[in-house]
């Protein structure tokens, strides 16, 4: 451990905390501390959806893609582009009819309580799950920096973002994603020119290397009917339409995206926020895909041995190989990366239990007493985070498997909301019956398909068993929310 890099990190640590806290004042009602009183620009919010969607995952997982593989994993990403259009067109305008503070407000006003509660209880599920692979992934970088366990590594970056979140709600979460955006990209753009400098032969050296393994290369449109196609993780199809249909999941039909989009002061500010982020994201990809690509060339040209695990490959080379200071500088960026969504998960969480569920169970309390439940609902959020990190240690990659758990329950959730906004007549007990059928359909076919396919698959079931089911029940009696709101 060297004294100035710790130092640096110690400071950032310090300084972030501090920083979220500042908003503390400004929380003095439940639109205050879910939504930032919707005074956020757009600009602010494109940020913080960016930093939401990108997290040590992205940042140590990324990498790994490209130092083991290549470029495929962008053809998702155009995928994601398509995701955020339909969102822009189908979505958006059902959210800023009325004021709401969820996206499961729509469901019971298109279905009916029961599906509003089974859609945000399938989102707490999701998220904890997902975000425990997210909160393992910090562990790994914080072991490396101070040579902790695991255990005391997750618990050292939970605590630290569970105080910031707790005091300034929502406007913390956004104005620290926006400094913590800056400092990563910032990080991991200092970073590609120092391993650079490190690489024997430089950048053509670089370039032969990587075009002799195919490093760069994007697309695959090989199509089949056959069971390798569907196992691969990335081809072009699965890519374009598992990527737009995991995006329309999670930025469209998760309470961590789309609160954000609520928090805008208007429907076209939150279209222009969720549009331009997608700039940055594929930005971002594309730069920590090109890291991979020079630490495969670093070590391919000295001859030294790369980490057992790939996800530690980017991590450990900063810490070992950049300068004093610079290395510390970098390993915050990393951390800058998981504190802004793990801040982001603890806030929607909290929204959702007390918006979802403890409001319609005890209605007519003051909004002091509400105020007081989402602190500490976010408190018992940040708990139950900490014991799905140490349980995910023993899960697979960790890009992929933060993927995959996510992947398996948003198909169902998306399935319900294209079933409501395109369709009048499924009612209530369609829709659940839709959405269980979703999670079989995934979970029985997950062990055959790429988790790439796995939204596509959860979605189709859940629309077409719901529909189909509604066609024996008849369980249509509310309107379609379309008209409703219209009217």
């Amino acid at each position: 451990m060297r004294p100035l890099d710790l130092a640096v990190i110690a400071a950032y640590l310090v300084f972030i905390t501090w920083f979220g806290a500042q908003f503390k004042k400004s929380q003095g009602s439940l639109k205050d501390y879910f939504l930032g009183g919707r005074g956020a620009p757009w600009w602010a919010i494109a940020f913080s959806i960016v930093s939401a969607e990108t997290s040590t995952l992205t940042v140590i997982g990324t990498p790994a893609l490209s130092l083991n593989g290549n470029f495929a994993f962008l053809q998702l990403v155009l995928g994601y582009l398509l995701g955020r259009i339909v969102i822009a067109v189908l979505f958006l305008p059902q959210y800023f009819r009325g004021e709401m503070f969820t996206a499961y407000e729509l469901m019971q006003r298109r279905f009916g309580a029961r599906v509003r509660k089974f859609t945000a209880g399938t989102f707490l599920i999701l998220r904890a799950l997902a975000e425990g692979v997210r909160v393992f992934a910090i562990s790994i970088v914080i072991s490396i920096i101070l040579g902790t366990g695991e255990v005391g590594s997750i618990a050292v970056i939970v605590c630290l973002t569970l105080f910031y979140t707790f005091e300034g709600g929502m406007t913390a979460v956004i104005w620290t994603d926006v400094v913590q955006m800056i400092l990563y990209i910032c990080g991991a753009a200092g970073s590609f020119f120092l391993i650079l400098q490190l690489t024997p032969g430089g950048w053509p050296h670089v370039m032969e290397l990587a075009r002799a393994t195919h490093k760069f290369q994007i697309f695959d449109f090989g199509f089949s009917f056959s069971a390798a196609f569907f196992e691969r993780n990335y081809s072009f199809w699965a890519g374009l339409l598992g990527g737009c249909f995991l995006v329309t999941a999670s930025h469209g039909t998760e309470q961590l995206m789309v609160q954000r989009l609520l928090a805008a002061r208007s429907e076209r500010e939150s279209r222009l926020a969720l549009l331009s982020s997608w700039l940055v994201v594929f930005g971002q990809f594309a730069l920590f895909l090109c890291i991979g690509v020079l630490l495969y060339a670093y070590y391919k040209s000295t001859g030294q041995a790369a980490p057992r695990l790939p996800e530690r490959t980017y991590p450990e080379f900063i810490w070992r190989h950049l300068p004093v200071g610079v290395a510390g500088l970098v390993m915050a960026a990393i951390l800058a990366a998981a504190m802004s969504n793990l801040s982001a998960a603890l806030n929607a969480l909290a929204s959702t239990s007390i918006m979802d569920f403890l409001k319609p169970l005890r209605p007519g309390h003051s909004e002091g007493y509400y105020l007081f439940a989402a602190r500490w609902a976010t408190v018992a959020w940040g708990v139950i985070l900490f014991s799905v990190g140490l349980v995910a240690r023993h899960w697979g990659r960790v890009l992929e498997a933060g993927l995959s758990v996510a992947s398996v329950l948003y198909g169902a959730l998306l399935g319900v909301f294209l079933l409501g906004t395109l369709t009048k007549r499924p009612g209530e007990w369609s829709a659940m019956i839709g959405m269980s059928a979703g999670f079989a359909a995934t979970l029985l076919l997950r062990s055959y398909v790429a988790f790439t396919w796995y939204v596509l698959i959860g979605s189709t079931a859940t629309f077409a068993v719901g529909y189909a089911a509604s066609l024996v029940l008849r369980d249509g009696k509310r309107e379609h929310w379309v008209t409703k709101t219209a009217s």
